[in-house]
């Protein structure tokens, strides 16, 4: 894994998103080259913006391929994922962005016999590199060879962990080695003995490993050898906590094993000044603009809200903010009058009765959040953070979640990376779940994650996805 701005990226998909990066400027300059072939040699127009241009249309793919899902890859399904039946839709998108581009700057525009040159040149490149990438990884190319420090529960969530088909990343245990201050739950078949008088890196040089994952929950006592993971970590063998393990495989931070210390000494948490100044920068300009632009679809929604059930049109509530802070969200009101009759909250749930027409629509495409950029250009929120809960919930959630409280040392957000990675859920366990990507954000936050937060939102609104 490469870590980016805080954030962990898979070195496949990094190289993947790399090399079609270049196919896409490539194509751009072989379709030009196509397009002015005079008989003799291949001539490049002479653009004043060309490579600008190039840039542009590579960027535009990349970021419909990113919003439908493109790089979600999952080596499990390998060759028969239908990619051209994703691509299409992601080219279908990217001209609809760079028709926009052209339309506010038409000095890059290179004409359409280049674009249906670039485009089908493009799409068979991309086509070619995923069919490549595919191969390339049921072979052991791609793979890392590991040793788990521990025998035990934790050790084990760890191995079934590392061997999904769905990772990024691919692992070959070598094994695990037990300690004696715990009770083994791995089979016995794939326990690693320490020969007598032997030493840690002697077992992993011999393993050939390049990785040991410690993952051990009870480190106290001389059981541990942490001698040993020093001379392995001397040696160039690198040397991983289960935690990190876990946040850096699943993009959360699991509280179950979580060690307070790690918190405090493990990095993150970046609350610098200039990091909240950009973050409140790019709320403002982007509540203003998003207010400009959705003013029709909100009058439509208005509208629709008051013919079928009448006033009012928004609903206000109670949300905790920033610090355990208070303050009242506004949405479009999507359920019937009156929901909570007894007055007692309740979890809004998938199907649930209370949503009338108009609401089930707004839902499914979010359109119900649009009026909380009124809250992000107040200041009581962001456009990317964690959502924000109810004070009825967050005290019974801070009492039965560890850490619950640890989401509150930021703004909540219209969207956030629990959203966009967990999806709907209604009860405490999902709000565990849904925690530990929150607890992944406020540890990570970054302007790259907000990016990719955004972009994933783009996908699940127009999937269906999420809450």
């Amino acid at each position: 894994m490469l870590r980016i701005s805080n954030h962990y990226i898979s070195k496949v998909v990094f190289s993947l998103l790399f090399l079609e990066v270049l196919i896409l400027i490539g194509s751009f300059y072989a379709g030009a080259g196509l397009r002015f072939f005079d008989g003799e040699q291949f001539a490049i127009p002479k653009l004043d913006h060309f490579f600008m241009s190039a840039c542009i249309f590579a960027a535009a793919i990349v970021f419909s391929m990113s919003a439908l899902g493109m790089y979600q890859i999952n080596f499990q399904e390998g060759l028969r994922n239908p990619f051209f039946l994703q691509l299409m839709p992601s080219f279908a998108m990217g001209f609809c962005i760079l028709t926009l581009v052209f339309y506010l700057a038409p000095d890059l525009y290179f004409g359409r016999g280049i674009l249906v040159l670039v485009f089908m040149i493009s799409g068979t490149g991309i086509l070619l590199a995923r069919a490549m990438f595919m191969k390339t990884s049921r072979t052991h190319f791609l793979s890392t060879r590991i040793i788990f420090l521990g025998g035990g529960s934790m050790a084990k969530e760890c191995g079934e962990l590392a061997v999904r088909e769905t990772n990024y990343r691919r692992y070959d245990v070598a094994g695990y080695v037990a300690v004696p201050s715990e009770e083994t739950c791995v089979p016995q078949n794939q326990l690693l003995h320490l020969p007598e008088g032997g030493s840690l890196v002697a077992l992993a040089n011999a393993q050939r490993v390049s990785e040991i994952v410690v993952s051990v929950q009870n480190r106290r006592g001389g059981a541990f050898p942490i001698r040993d993971l020093l001379e392995c970590k001397l040696y160039g063998i690198q040397v991983t906590d289960a935690s990190t393990f876990f946040e850096r495989e699943t993009y959360q931070i699991r509280v179950e094993s979580l060690q307070p210390s790690w918190l405090v000494f493990g990095g993150g948490f970046d609350q610098s000044f200039m990091r909240t100044f950009m973050k409140r920068a790019v709320d403002v300009v982007a509540s203003i603009s998003l207010l400009v632009l959705t003013l029709p679809v909100m009058l439509i929604t208005a509208l629709a809200i008051v013919i079928e059930d009448g006033a009012p049109i928004f609903y206000s509530q109670e949300r905790v903010g920033k610090d355990g802070h208070v303050f009242r969200v506004l949405k479009f009101r999507s359920m019937f009058k009156n929901a909570e009759k007894n007055g007692t909250p309740q979890w809004a749930s998938r199907n649930d009765p209370r949503i009338t027409r108009v609401g089930n629509i707004i839902r499914k495409l979010r359109i119900d959040e649009v009026p909380q950029i009124l809250n992000v250009l107040k200041g009581e929120m962001s456009f990317v953070g964690p959502r924000p809960e109810r004070p009825y919930f967050v005290e019974q959630l801070t009492e039965r979640v560890p850490y619950y409280n640890v989401r509150h040392s930021i703004k909540p957000g219209i969207t956030g990376w629990a959203q966009v990675r967990y999806g709907y859920g209604d009860t405490v366990e999902d709000a565990l779940q849904k925690l530990q990507y929150d607890l992944y954000y406020v540890k990570n936050n970054s302007l790259l994650l907000d990016v990719l937060v955004l972009i994933d939102t783009i996908k699940v609104v127009m999937f269906r996805g999420g809450r």
